[in-house]
């Protein structure tokens, strides 16, 4: 699905995608292990099966990416992000723990994970994470989970 570099980056950084998200999908090298982990999640959202392949690491990527029409993301909440304790920067490992909001055949869902990044070469690639998936059951008149800040029946509801 294509986007204008002037819209906000689905990320959730309230940077323009074309300042955000755009320049990793296009080949520029993430400087942070969380910049990498939004340009993943950005790239879900646009079914952008090459960036996910170009930075997942080669033992660990799945055959299939599991991007799906029926799949839309909705949310990213960064909780925290770094490195292993005693690590300095410019070391091999980091990793980011998320929340990720999403619609599936009608149904909320929020896949939080604590991924793990390594470096391969001069580049961050996603290792893996322990991903916990539960459901949301937000009602007609609740905040939409997608944090318009609108309820649900005036926003993602329609």
């Amino acid at each position: 699905m294509p986007l204008s570099i002037d819209a906000s980056c689905p990320c959730g950084s309230a940077e323009p995608y074309g300042e955000c998200c755009a320049p990793l999908h296009h080949g520029t090298v993430a400087k942070t292990v969380e910049a990498l982990m939004r340009s993943r999640y950005c790239a879900f959202v646009l079914g952008l099966e090459n960036h996910l392949r170009r930075t997942w690491h080669p033992d660990t990527c799945p055959t299939d990416m599991g991007l799906s029409a029926d799949t839309h993301w909705k949310r990213l909440e960064v909780l925290d992000h770094g490195q292993p304790e005693g690590q300095k920067d410019g070391e091999e490992t980091g990793w980011v723990h998320f929340r990720a909001t999403f619609q599936e055949h009608g149904r909320w869902q929020r896949l939080e994970e604590v991924s793990r990044f390594t470096r391969l070469g001069d580049r961050w690639v996603y290792m893996d994470g322990t991903p916990q998936l539960s459901a949301l059951k937000p009602g007609r008149n609740e905040a939409c989970p997608c944090a318009s800040g609108r309820k649900l029946k005036r926003c993602c509801a329609r």
